[in-house]
């Protein structure tokens, strides 16, 4: 198998970390801040369950190959962090813990994902690709984020930085 890899990012919002929190408590946002390109679909019924212990299916478009990717909610502490890992998906390991803390003027929400490819060989052709992609929609988020949660207060990111992460520059 290859080599589990770390991936980090964190954005500050200047929104409070409960209204922070409960954007994320609810799975349906996740298509909201998901790069379109990926064709990101939620596969599992509503009443979509919420917090540990739950599991949702989804469909993605990676470079146009349609994946099934299926996750488990592993960990929920309310408010500061929950973690999510892949049960079923184009990764070998994908877990990817989701963290608030306070912050002067707002809420930092951190993403750290471990994730491995599958199959030594795909790992060490395919790794530099997955690396950009990874970053790309993570990148993406970033902005959505801003963009979403954050227009109330006017400290949003502008609309054509969204523009541009929706196109994939």
């Amino acid at each position: 198998m290859g080599h589990d890899r770390i991936f980090q990012d964190h954005v500050d919002l200047p929104c409070p970390r409960e209204e922070v929190f409960a954007f994320f408590q609810d799975p349906r946002n996740l298509g909201r801040i998901t790069p379109p390109w990926l064709g990101f679909r939620i596969l599992t019924p509503e009443p979509l369950p919420r917090g540990q212990g739950a599991v949702y299916d989804f469909r993605i478009g990676l470079h146009g190959l349609p994946l099934r990717w299926r996750t488990r909610i592993l960990d929920w502490r309310e408010g500061e962090a929950f973690t999510d890992d892949q049960e079923r998906g184009p990764y070998a390991r994908w877990t990817h813990t989701h963290s608030f803390a306070d912050i002067p003027g707002g809420t930092r929400m951190t993403d750290t994902v471990v994730w491995r490819l599958p199959w030594r060989w795909v790992s060490w052709v395919a790794f530099p690709w997955v690396k950009r992609d990874v970053a790309r929609i993570f990148a993406y988020r970033r902005a959505a984020l801003m963009a979403i949660l954050c227009a109330s207060t006017g400290k949003g990111a502008p609309e054509s930085a969204l523009s541009a992460q929706e196109s994939g520059a």
